[in-house]
């Protein structure tokens, strides 16, 4: 490996998601030889540096083809109940495939409520992270046998974007059946043209979207959607075909394959804009001088040791004001303490929170991923 491709692929976070209609022969059972395929390729990619998470579809097919049911099931309880069967078998497939690379796999089923509340928030995201650091490709699926019609994310491409957010990712995947976004139906146009490339958000390519097929709920739309998500976080978008050969290895080696979305801004900038965009706090955290100076100065995560006060009531995972004994304004982020605990703490160094709190949820009051310095 040369010089140059060991720094381009160093760090690099990819989410890989799959759809119903690769995973699943037209509803008949999973196709395991694709996913061994797929599996494949991100193995050898790990070997250079890269981290996976894969968001899968495909419960619901799979349930309906173990319980010999010849049509999709309409209704919730359902829906709910070849889920529940079909994720036995989705999960035990890329366990298998992984597993041929001595690769070790961990599943995450989420619904919108964990996304939505903020500690909730929290907790998957530091779950995530520590399954990476652990070396575990987390293998998630959306919550199809307890979510309901208000909490569902109604389709794995608005999921997959959202986990893009969590892990911050690098780049997000959508492989589909189709070889990217057309500017027209490619089934019923033939002169239908593929767009390259695209900016993320964009409204212009709502235009191009259509419905989606019987097995998923997501069509093209869902993908532009879960590419502006993913931008939020400075996440790129690839979709493409699940079925081009060696995909994720032509896609790593910057060979132009499907529609690629990109960000227009850096991750740190769309990330600041979403924190700072929340107007009322939940709190405040009040910082001695030198805690105000790393701050503004280094960019460093805010640790208990630099608070001398905290002011207001607020949950883990709610945004707080950090502010200076003068009151002016210089941070706000996730915090990843009560208030309650996160008085205990105070003016207290990192290596003493599990002796006064019994427990540890991280080093840090805030974390710079997960702060953004105001200007003041």
């Amino acid at each position: 490996m040369s010089e140059t491709e060991s720094k381009h692929d160093r760090d690099q976070c990819w989410v890989v998601k799959t759809g119903s209609a690769l995973l699943t022969d037209n509803g008949g059972g999973l196709r395991t030889e694709a996913i061994a395929a797929w599996v494949g390729q991100m193995a050898e990619l790990r070997s250079r540096g890269f981290r996976f998470i894969v968001v899968s579809s495909g419960a619901i097919a799979e349930g309906r083809a173990r319980l010999g049911w010849g049509m999709l099931p309409v209704s919730l309880h359902e829906q709910q109940a070849a889920a529940a069967v079909g994720q036995m078998g989705l999960v035990q497939a890329y366990e298998s495939a992984f597993k041929e690379y001595e690769i070790r796999t961990a599943q995450i089923l989420l619904t919108h409520d964990d996304i939505a509340d903020r500690r909730r928030y929290l907790n998957a995201r530091s779950t995530l992270r520590t399954l990476l650091a652990l070396d575990v490709v987390p293998i998630i699926n959306e919550n199809d046998s307890v979510a309901t019609d208000e909490i569902r994310f109604g389709d794995n491409d608005s999921l997959a974007g959202l986990v893009a957010n969590l892990a911050e990712a690098n780049r997000l995947v959508i492989l589909t059946d189709q070889d990217g976004l057309y500017d027209r139906d490619p089934r019923q146009a033939r002169n239908a043209r593929l767009i390259r490339t695209g900016r993320a958000g964009d409204p212009a390519l709502l235009d191009y979207a259509g419905p989606g097929g019987a097995l998923g709920r997501g069509g093209m739309l869902t993908k532009l959607k879960a590419a502006e998500t993913a931008a939020k976080s400075g996440t790129d978008t690839v979709i493409c075909s699940g079925l081009e050969p060696q995909v994720l290895l032509k896609i790593a080696q910057d060979e132009q394959v499907g529609t690629l979305l990109s960000v227009q801004r850096s991750p740190l900038a769309a990330r600041k804009q979403w924190l700072a965009g929340h107007k009322r706090p939940d709190g405040s955290l009040v910082l001695d001088d030198g805690a105000c100076g790393v701050l503004a100065g280094q960019g460093k995560s805010l640790l208990a040791v630099g608070v001398v006060a905290v002011r207001g009531e607020f949950s883990r995972g709610e945004i707080v004001s950090c502010v200076a004994r003068d009151g002016r304004e210089v941070a706000r982020g996730l915090v990843n303490y009560s208030a309650g605990e996160a008085r205990k703490i105070q003016g207290q160094p990192s290596n003493k929170i599990e002796q006064l709190l019994g427990y540890v949820n991280e080093a840090e009051l805030i974390h710079r991923d997960n702060m953004v310095v105001l200007d003041n």
